[in-house]
């Protein structure tokens, strides 16, 4: 299966695209930019649904449900947060069909049936439930409010990438207030320190932290925090945001709170989200040219194991010893799949799940049954090891813990090694065309800058780093004084 897999280093975006057809992730749909997402990638989501679900509740946030349709007035309440997203909008004007006259057996929009508002189908929540929020806050009794939702969202593309860019996709959107500017800030912060821990310790993906220059702040925030992750074809994504959005959207909607002192005060906001373009993160961050590699934390099935037989009596024998490993693994909360299908060859399910990245893989046969022995092999470095019965449960718990910190620490490495400190403008360019990666550079400050050195090498600044060091420098392209290094980088 992996050996029709198009080579990472021929073409890296069919490369991508095959391994999430072939592996069972997702496929594009009938619906124009849409996407189908497999059991199998929707195991993935559910795995990282449930980790940040349990995040959020720690940090005390509660879910709600929000609708999908937005009146047109109030979206365009938050005039910047509109502006923003004006192009992306998909729009319902009209609430029933009919049968078309003119052809026999078809429908048409009913023209008698135009809506008196249009409905904005959802590319982001904030007019609605700062709407909301005007009824549920009235006193500092009330504050902070912290909710998320788990929901889908339409964006309009029209250049699609399964995963990282479709028309309508998964995610969650945290939405809050607060009774003073410094709760707000701090609430932003936190979640991208959630979003961080979440992405290091269970996607084994390091990121950056920092904060977004202006012209790449979300429409209608003060601020934007983000994560930036570095994919394996030198390339960043962007993996988590969490906005300061100040008093525009309480303004907007005139969402005010009685303060302690008896004054009517507007209260401060903060959004942040991640979304299904997390799995593509996770499959370029480490899977290779056999197929899908995935870190343990977030793989459906951490363990497989595959029989290796002749006739019904020699299955048998090796079912009534798998039984017994696989309760135990499972009383050790790994998830664990025993696939004895007569369908296939042992080599051919050994090369499944080699593609669809099972993080370990445990072969059994005649002669281990006759030895007391099971054959591990890993998914990240292809090792194997024959070890007995008696101790395949603690090995294999323990390998899962080797694989997510290898994985983590690969990634680390190829990370550390692709940001270059730059300090001419042909240096610039020279790594941006020819190593890939992020580039440390100092920036004048000015938007004028960062569009123009976007135009010429289609390189964004993707944070001011959260930990950049006050150093005195000139620009890299105007050289003009500059306090501090940004990193810029071509994204997805």
């Amino acid at each position: 299966m992996s050996k029709h897999l198009t080579k990472r280093a021929e073409d890296y975006s069919k490369w991508y695209n095959e391994l999430i057809v072939k592996a069972d992730l997702a496929e594009n749909s009938a619906v124009r930019g849409c996407m189908v997402i497999k059991p199998y990638g929707f195991a993935i989501w559910e795995n990282m649904q449930k980790e940040l679900d349990r995040m959020f509740k720690e940090t005390g946030h509660q879910n709600a449900y929000f609708p999908l349709f937005v009146p047109k007035s109030l979206f365009e309440a938050e005039e910047k947060n509109a502006e923003g997203f004006a192009k992306e909008c998909a729009v319902v004007t009209h609430y029933r069909l009919q049968n078309d006259p003119e052809r026999e057996g078809k429908l048409r929009v009913d023209p008698e049936a135009k809506l008196e508002e249009e409905l904005v189908v959802r590319p982001t929540s904030e007019a609605i439930i700062w709407n909301t929020y005007k009824g549920w806050i009235q006193s500092h009794r009330d504050l902070p409010l912290l909710i998320n939702q788990w929901a889908n969202v339409v964006r309009w593309e029209m250049r699609t990438r399964l995963f990282l860019r479709t028309a309508e996709f998964l995610w969650q959107e945290g939405h809050t207030a607060h009774a003073t500017k410094a709760e707000a800030i701090a609430e932003a912060k936190q979640m991208q320190e959630v979003y961080a821990t979440f992405a290091e310790e269970f996607m084994a993906m390091p990121v950056v932290k920092g904060a977004k220059s202006e012209s790449e702040r979300f429409a209608g925030a003060d601020d934007t925090l983000t994560i930036e992750a570095l994919m394996q074809d030198g390339k960043a994504l962007q993996a988590g945001t969490s906005h300061f959005l100040g008093q525009n959207f309480a303004k907007a909607f005139d969402v005010k709170y009685t303060s302690k002192e008896g004054k009517q005060e507007y209260v401060w906001a903060t959004s942040w989200g991640v979304s299904t373009r997390l799995i593509g993160g996770l499959i370029m961050t480490h899977s290779d040219d056999a197929g899908l590699v995935l870190p343990p934390k977030l793989a459906p099935i951490q363990v497989v194991i595959v029989p290796i037989y002749k006739g019904e009596e020699q299955l048998d024998a090796i079912s009534e010893k798998v039984d017994v490993i696989v309760k135990e693994l499972r009383a050790k909360g790994i998830s664990v799949k025993f696939d004895d299908r007569d369908t296939f060859r042992p080599g051919a399910k050994f090369a499944e799940y080699e593609l669809k990245g099972v993080p370990v893989r445990i072969a059994m046969g005649a002669r281990d049954l006759e030895n007391g022995t099971v054959e591990v092999a890993r998914r990240d470095t292809f090792e194997k090891q024959t070890v007995s019965r008696e101790e395949v449960v603690d090995v294999v718990a323990n390998l899962l813990e080797e694989i997510q910190e290898n994985l983590y620490t690969r990634a680390l490495n190829y990370r550390n090694d692709h940001i270059t400190e730059v300090n001419t403008f042909d240096e610039f360019k020279d790594v941006i065309e020819n190593k890939g990666g992020f580039v440390s550079a100092h920036w004048d400050g000015t938007i004028e800058t960062e569009d123009t050195i976007k135009e010429l090498t289609k390189a964004t600044i993707r944070c001011i780093p959260n930990d950049a060091k006050e150093e005195e420098g000139v620009c890299v392209f105007t050289g003009k004084p500059s306090i501090k290094r940004v990193l810029f980088a071509k994204a997805y």
